[in-house]
Parts: structure tokens; sequence; C-alpha cells
């Protein structure tokens, strides 16, 4: 798959955040658990429970001269269903902290409604980014990977996972899957290695939503369009 294709079928990404998340997304960036982890600089025995076992709940970070920060829960994975489909050899741990290592986007709107109406979400407000693919993609396109499917669950009949899932845009079979996919279930994740420092530049538009509703426009860009919301 071609830069230029990726963007063609895919020209938005949505990113679900903590609500009120916008200010420090403009200050800091969209950083993975592990570069919050960095920021804030939590060590030993709590970084551990953090970033290499499954989060049961979202944790609040605090953190002297920084915005608070959260990072999110992984309600959606169980140990003992992801070590059944694990693949090469991988152990739980492992695959937490390779999740934890990026930054995850959502390559269509029905996958963030998918999320925000989960169970888990439904009734706590989210702040939604809709970023312009074209952008991003070509900032930060030699730390970008492809996901076949939703990595961080394991819910719903899990799907084996390994050390091939992430791909890059080069090795990504799209036509090949396109031909027994929808476009939706082709592209599942667009991940980037570590953080986005520089996403607030990509953003187009800023919601808050909750469950099946948009509550309130937070920011907008003026390179956006009427379309431009989850």
């Amino acid at each position: 798959m071609t830069e230029d294709e990726l963007i063609a079928h895919y020209p938005r990404l949505y990113h679900m955040a903590h609500d009120g998340a916008w200010p420090a997304i403009q200050q800091h960036g969209l950083l993975s658990a592990t570069a919050l982890l960095d920021l804030y600089k939590v060590t030993g025995k709590d970084r551990f429970a953090l970033e290499s076992e499954r989060r049961p709940e979202s944790v609040a970070l605090v953190r002297e001269a920084l915005p608070g920060a959260v990072i999110r829960d992984q309600k959606p994975m169980r140990d003992h269903l992801l070590a059944r489909c694990l693949e090469d050899g991988l152990t739980p741990r492992e695959w937490y902290e390779i999740l934890n290592s990026r930054s995850f986007f959502w390559l269509s709107a029905s996958r963030i409604w998918r999320l925000l109406k989960a169970k888990a979400y439904r009734d706590q407000p989210q702040t939604v980014l809709t970023i312009d693919s074209a952008q991003l993609i070509a900032a930060h396109k030699d730390r970008i990977w492809l996901s076949t499917l939703n990595s961080g669950s394991t819910l719903f009949n899990p799907q084996p996972r390994g050390l091939q899932t992430f791909k890059r845009m080069g090795d990504f079979p799209y036509e090949q899957r396109s031909k027994s996919r929808r476009k939706e279930d082709n592209v599942v994740e667009l991940v980037v290695d570590h953080s986005v420092p520089d996403v607030a530049k990509y953003v187009l538009a800023v919601h808050r939503v909750a469950g099946d509703k948009i509550l309130d426009e937070v920011w907008r860009s003026d390179r956006s369009t009427v379309d431009d919301r989850p």
C-alpha cells in the first residue's frame, strides 16, 4: 500500500482521549502510555503496573508544572484470552509493552463511534480528535505502522496477533484484503511509534462526545470542512 493510496482510502484519522484532554494535547502532543510515563517520571513498581500489565481502570498522572494527564484503561483486554491468541512466542507482558509504546488512531468514523458507544465508555464524556491524514502521514510516515485488527481488544472471538499484526505501509496487503473485507475492516488501526508531539498541527476539529451524541464542539481549524466531525 502506498502513502497516496492510504490517504485516498482514509482521508481522516480519529483519536479518542479523556474528557478535557485538548489543552494538554496542544501543549505536549499525543503521547503513548510509555511517553506519558517518561514525561511524568513514573518508575519502579508503579510503572510496571501501568506499562507491562493490563490496566483495569484509567489512571490519572500528576506532576508539578505539568497539566493533568490520564492513561486510559485496557478494559477490552483479558489476559487469559490474550495468552491464547498471541503468536511468535510473545507473552502478554510483551504485547502490553508493544501497545503502550505507540500512539493509536482509528481510520474510520464507524470505528470511533463503536468505541464511544461501548459499555465501558458510553456514560462518560470523551474528547475526539478529527485529523488530516495527509499531513500526519507525510510528517511521520517513517514511524507509522498499520494494523489488521483492533490490537487492544480480546473481546468477541479474539483474533490471533503477533509480530506481523503491525505492518509498514509498503508491506500492508490492502488490495488482497479488500477482496473479502469492507474498507473499515481492512486497515483497522494506524499507529505511530512513541508519540506525535506535533499532532495539534494536523487536527481539524475537536469534539466532546458521550455515547452516541456530540455534546460540544471544542475547537475547529479554519482548514476544516463541515464534515470534519466523528
